[in-house]
């Protein structure tokens, strides 16, 4: 059944390239000897996510899949850098987790209102300017720009409600939330009229108030997929507390014992630590209860056997709902605040396809130039500021080789090796 809700969204983002450093030399009349002045390439542009509280769906996500930052402009002379690639600002619901699409693993949780940079755009090359010594007054070489980091993601709203109301199709949860807030479901006395989860605004006295989400009807099956539960089960898991309301009346023929036990292991089935959290059960409907009806007693009696709290209700006739509020607001005073995910997610190294020959030689100073595709895919990856960066950098090196073709092609101790805009002094 088509919906425009969209909760989940798998998305490709690109940060833009540093620019290429510029090789230029000083021209300008009666000043002799005006030496390398070429600037430095500007850094590429980043993707940063951002909450957007105007928004409630991915629904943004659902046509447009590629994002990709603008790239850094190369350096010019005169000690011109390039300007840097424009960021691309993405904005998303609050609540939106972050995860990597090949691991499954969270790496950002978008619940607070801090941007979040998702990809840092590359760095850019130095111009020759950079390379100039006493002994290499004439660098006739800059550096690329370094490539921006790329992920595939995917994006997974989870609501951020503090109380859920769950239970069967037309139970009654859209009529409660209209009646408990200004919020406006869509009502009818068919199965599934809510096709996508509504938040509400409860409001109790001054000062105290509490989001209510009214999540689309679960189904025995709903946590293998079956009706809409599956779909929309994701967004109780934050929810400090579950209203789950249950049909007393009877008026579809079902049992209201059986329909609390089939949501309960429904939701056990998706999650043992949803299948925990605290409910109070809502015993809708009182005012169509047939009087020789045994269901409200039974139903409470199973219930408070089991240590949840029973309460009357009519949504319609408006019939204790009062009551209802005020005990969810008592509840959710004591209860700890609503799950913010930790990010687990930890970069993994780049793999390096070496196969490729690396483009070394060596200026007329003595300073070896090395470039090559995959040497530059290792130096996007590099934070030269931590040592234990520089340490696998290092390793990375030797082990495909990097030090013995120096050594093969003549490199002595003291020379100076130049990678893109890192360079050493090489001792064996």
């Amino acid at each position: 059944m088509a919906t425009s809700f969209i909760d989940k969204a798998r998305i490709s983002v690109r940060a833009g390239n540093g620019g290429n450093g510029a090789v230029s030399f000083h021209r300008e009349k009666y000043v002799a000897a005006g030496g390398p002045d070429g600037g430095d390439g500007g850094r590429g542009g980043s993707i940063i996510l951002q909450v957007d509280d105007n928004m409630s769906t991915l629904m943004d996500f659902r046509y447009k899949r590629k994002y990709v930052a603008g790239n850094g402009a190369d350096g010019q002379g005169a000690r011109k850098t390039g300007k840097d690639g424009t960021d691309l600002v993405i904005k998303v619901p609050r609540g939106t987790l972050v995860r990597d699409a090949e691991t499954g693993e969270i790496m950002q949780d978008m619940s607070g209102s801090e941007p979040y940079v998702l990809c840092k755009g590359g760095r850019g090359g130095w111009g020759n300017s950079h390379f100039a010594t006493p002994t290499r007054q004439v660098p006739r070489f800059a550096k690329a720009g370094l490539p921006g980091e790329a992920h595939d993601v995917i994006l997974e709203l989870k609501l951020l409600a503090d109380v859920g109301l769950v239970g069967f199709p037309n139970v009654g949860k859209s009529t409660l939330l209209s009646v408990v807030s200004k919020a406006q479901p869509k009502i009818a006395n068919y199965h599934f009229t809510t096709l996508f989860p509504n938040l509400g605004v409860v409001w109790v006295e001054d000062g105290v108030s509490f989001v209510m989400a009214d999540i689309p009807g679960i189904i025995e099956g709903a946590s293998e997929g079956a009706g809409l539960g599956h779909d929309f089960l994701r967004h109780v898991d934050r929810c400090r507390l579950l209203v789950h309301v249950v049909d007393v009346s009877g008026s579809e023929g079902r049992d209201p014992v059986e329909d609390f036990d089939a949501i309960n292991a429904e939701l056990k089935q998706y999650s043992p630590d949803l299948a925990e959290r605290p409910q109070i059960v809502a015993a809708n409907k009182v005012d169509i209860l047939p009087p020789d009806s045994d269901n409200l007693e039974r139903l409470r009696s199973h219930v408070e056997a089991l240590g949840y709290t029973l309460l009357e209700i009519s949504a319609a006739a408006h019939q204790g709902t009062r009551e209802l509020v005020k005990k969810t607001a008592e509840m959710l005073s004591v209860l700890p605040p609503v799950t913010v995910y930790e990010p687990e997610y930890v970069p993994k190294a780049p793999v390096i396809d070496a196969s490729a020959p690396l483009d070394i030689h060596r200026e007329d100073d003595g300073t070896w130039i090395v470039e090559g595709p995959w040497l530059r895919q290792v130096m996007g990856n590099v934070n030269f500021a931590d040592y234990e960066s520089r340490m696998w950098f290092d390793k990375v090196l030797r082990d495909n080789g990097f030090f013995q073709n120096l050594e093969e092609m003549g490199i002595q101790d003291g020379d100076i090796v130049s990678l893109y805009d890192f360079e050493f002094e090489y001792q064996r």
